[in-house]
Order: C-alpha cells, then structure tokens, then sequence
C-alpha cells in the first residue's frame, strides 16, 4: 500500500469500493439511474471511504470493510440529495444540484432509494451492533439539520448550537466510519473509543475548514461563489466570533447578505479583527486533537496515514 504521499496507496481497495458502488445503485428508473451517475458515481474525494480502509488496516484489517466502507457513503450521498433541497443548492461537486434537474419528488426518492441499499449492505454484516450505529447516526444527522434551521428561525446563534450543528451533521458519520472497522473487529474498548474520538474530532476540523472556505476562500477554490453560508442565514465559526464584537454581523445574517457589500464587509471585519486567524487557530487546534487521539493506536504506516488526513484540514485554510 502507498501513504499519502508515500506509503499507504488505497488504489486497489477504493477501486473496488467504486465497482462495488456502481453495481449497488442500479436502478430500472431512468432518473434514478442519471441522478445517481452525477451524484454517486461520479467521484468526489471520497473522504469517509478512505477513514474506513486506513482504520481498518490500521488495525489489521477488518471484516466487512468493504460494505462498511458503501454504507457510510450511501448515507452520506443520501443525505447531501437531501441537503441540496433543504438549501437551494445551486450545484453539486460542480453539477447543476439533482432537483434543479429532475424536481424534488425525484431528488427526495433517490436520496430514499439510497438508504434502501444502505440497508441491504449493513443487513450482510450480520452484525446488528453495526445497525443500532447507522441508525443512532442517522437520527443525529436529522436532528442537526433541524437544529440548522431552528438557529435561524429563533436566531439562536452561539458557539455552543454551532458545535452541536457541525458534530451533529458531519462529525458523527466521519466517527462512524473510524469506529466501524474496531466495533466489526471486536476491539478493546481503548482503542474503538480512540478511533470514535479521532473521527470526531476530524470531522469537526474538516466541517470548521469548509465554514472558513466558504467565507474567506476563493471561488476558483470553492468550485462555487463564496460566502453561501451567509446567503442561507447559516451562522458558521467566523461570524459568531464577530458577533460579539460587531451587532452588524447578525444584521447580515438576518438579511441573508442580500445588500450590497455584505459579504465583502464581513471578510474584512474577519481579517481586520483576526476572528479568521482565531478560526484558523480552532481548525489546527482540532486537528491537532484528533492526530493526539490516535496514540492509543499500535505505530503503523496507516495509523500515520489518519495523522496525516487530520493535520492537513489545518493547511488547507492557508
């Protein structure tokens, strides 16, 4: 195998995982079948499938790592079919979102027909531990999308609720996809609970380094306009960190940046007041936390790999 970089190549499994996904999404529907070529097997990074091989190896090699590895993006896939409506996305990984094209009948079925073949995948693990998981993640995945909206409508805005939003919709399934392999392997309490704390913590840092992208990133970078998080009313780190200093900000919010200069006012309140350098602060400080979390682990060239995954959402808000 290959690391990033160098020594853990995940070519040959993530091969299979992109077949094996294919196969999975096959549908007589038409629509379903098109949705799914934009959305499922149209690539991505592919970030929670690799959590899932580089844990499992770090730990000898799992059972089902495979089926784990489809079901975490099936749900995933699911939920983001469902999020781009919730939202009004205007794309998706750089394609017009599924329910400007086929209406959000067709995009909400397929985002259901998803879960269905989540289903047929955990029912082949045999394992109903696994199930109560996928499940528990999958209540939570709601709850936060809810939660999302309920800030807004009640402009209930605090660190506090914006912790609970980005653990409740991203952090929870990346957890899910590390603690898998060690709850399929049967592994001391130790080391599962590491794992469940790695993901965690990741997912935190990857959803905080999005929020900050989103705002002060670039829209070559992006692949989208910036400042979208503001457009949906959506109170992400930085402006929170405003908040307390500049009452403007939560007018902003509230008006949805839909006055002119909103957006570019908000970036340079970032910049002049260092709310952006103490997010980028957070984000490496997250990260750092879930590199310490793998120490429980046994050294291994994967084990270094997940390190390696963490440290690099701190780089990439440079």
């Amino acid at each position: 195998m290959a690391i990033l970089g160098g020594v853990t190549d995940l070519e040959a499994p993530l091969r299979r995982f992109e077949e094996a996904l294919s196969e999975l999404v096959q549908s007589d529907v038409l629509f379903i079948r098109l949705i799914h070529q934009d959305l499922v097997t149209a690539g991505g990074k592919r970030i929670r499938p690799r959590l899932v091989f580089l844990a499992s190896r770090a730990l000898g090699g799992a059972p089902f790592e495979l089926e784990l590895a489809l079901a975490v993006e099936l749900l995933h896939s699911a939920t983001l079919l469902h999020d781009d409506l919730i939202d009004d996305a205007e794309t998706r990984r750089g394609k017009e979102a599924a329910f400007r094209k086929y209406g959000n009948a067709v995009s909400v079925l397929s985002g259901d027909f998803l879960l269905s073949r989540l289903l047929h995948v955990i029912a082949k693990t045999g394992r109903m531990e696994l199930v109560e998981r996928f499940a528990e993640v999958a209540k939570t995945l709601s709850e936060g999308e809810v939660l999302q909206f309920q800030v807004a409508a009640l402009e209930d805005y605090s660190l506090e609720n914006y912790e609970r939003i980005i653990t409740a919709k991203t952090a929870v399934l990346m957890a899910l996809a590390t603690e898998g392999p060690a709850l399929l392997l049967g592994a001391e309490s130790g080391v599962r609970e590491a794992l469940y704390r790695y993901g965690l913590l990741y997912g935190q840092a990857f959803q905080m380094r999005d929020d900050y992208l989103d705002l002060m990133g670039t829209p070559e970078v992006l692949g989208k306009p910036v400042g979208g998080d503001l457009r949906e009313g959506k109170a992400t780190l930085i402006p929170l960190l405003l908040m307390e200093r500049y009452p403007e900000v939560r007018e902003v919010l509230r008006r949805r940046a839909r006055e002119a200069g909103d957006l570019e006012r908000v970036r340079a309140l970032a910049r002049e007041s260092g709310a952006a350098e103490e997010a980028v602060r957070r984000i490496r400080e997250r990260a750092e936390a879930a590199a310490q979390a793998l120490e429980a682990l046994p050294p291994s060239p994967f084990r270094e790999a997940l390190r390696e995954l963490a440290l690099k959402e701190a780089e990439r808000v440079r």
